[in-house]
């Protein structure tokens, strides 16, 4: 059986609650028995930090113990060079998933630190995109 952590960073214990316009109706809890369901050949474990050394500590500690990592990691996808450092210091490959279409945001918004160390990027399908990006670790 395939092991994937999802770890997702700040605000996103909000869904459900926050922008429902661009995030959804949906909290990630109500999502992740969802996810569990459509894929019960794999166990998915879940980590929510709004704080960015917790995220760090995370993926490394994850490392050699998970076959896959998606990492949603909000706000910090476009500040976080330490973030982006702990990905590429780890051998587990990593995912990273955006619910919203980040390229059709603000500027700002374009730029991911931690994408040139992932081995694909998946955005702009809503909560459907944790799926996706489960499909890559199948």
């Amino acid at each position: 059986m395939k092991k994937v952590l999802i770890i997702n960073g700040p605000n996103l214990n909000l869904l459900g609650k926050r922008e429902p316009e661009i995030y959804g109706n949906k909290t990630f809890e109500e999502y992740l028995i969802e996810l569990k369901k459509y894929f019960p050949e794999t166990e998915i474990n879940y980590f929510h930090s709004n704080i960015e050394g917790e995220i760090i500590n995370k993926l490394h500690q994850a490392d050699e113990i998970f076959d896959g990592i998606i990492l949603n990691a909000g706000g910090y996808t476009h500040t976080s060079v330490s973030i982006a450092d702990a990905v590429a210091a780890i051998t587990a490959p990593v995912v990273e998933v955006h619910i919203s279409n980040i390229l059709a945001r603000e500027e700002f918004r374009s730029i991911s630190l931690i994408a040139a160390n992932c081995v694909g990027c998946i955005s702009g399908f809503g909560l459907t995109s944790y799926r996706l990006a489960l499909d890559y670790f199948r």
